[in-house]
């Protein structure tokens, strides 16, 4: 008797200074984040929605669990790069999906970053107080 093999599809998220490993397979819906529930790992509700939106684009909520390693940034950078590494690899899963993710954004990495530090300033674009006297 053969063992049927788990199929995985991989994709990268990136957002901010986050950057989110994705792994997604076969299963029920179980979404694990840095080795924790989604729910244990991400406190607000509007973080969920965020990493959940690609499955309701898609209508797949339930049927992939999802693994995601993610770093950097902070809480909302990092929901926005599992999203963003979700919807490449529903992308590579069924290439079905991809206008429903395109025209939803999903697939298109967001570059608004932080603007660098500029001297004479105190930070990139604050101005140290003026005085006249």
């Amino acid at each position: 008797m053969a063992k049927k093999e788990n199929i995985v599809y991989q994709g990268t998220g990136r957002r901010k200074k986050s950057i989110a490993r994705v792994r997604l397979m076969d299963g029920n819906g179980k979404i694990t984040v840095n080795g924790k529930d989604l729910n244990e790992y991400f406190g607000t509700e509007i973080l969920k929605v965020i990493v959940n939106q690609p499955f309701a684009v898609t209508n797949t909520t339930g049927k992939y669990d999802v693994i995601a390693k993610v770093e950097g940034g902070g809480f909302t950078g990092q929901a926005g790069a599992i999203r963003h590494g979700i919807a490449r690899a529903l992308n590579e899963a069924n290439a079905e999906f991809r206008p429903a993710l395109k025209s939803n954004g999903f697939l298109t990495r967001d570059p608004r970053m932080k603007e660098r530090k500029k001297y004479g300033l105190k930070k990139a674009r604050k101005a140290p107080q003026f005085s006249k006297r």
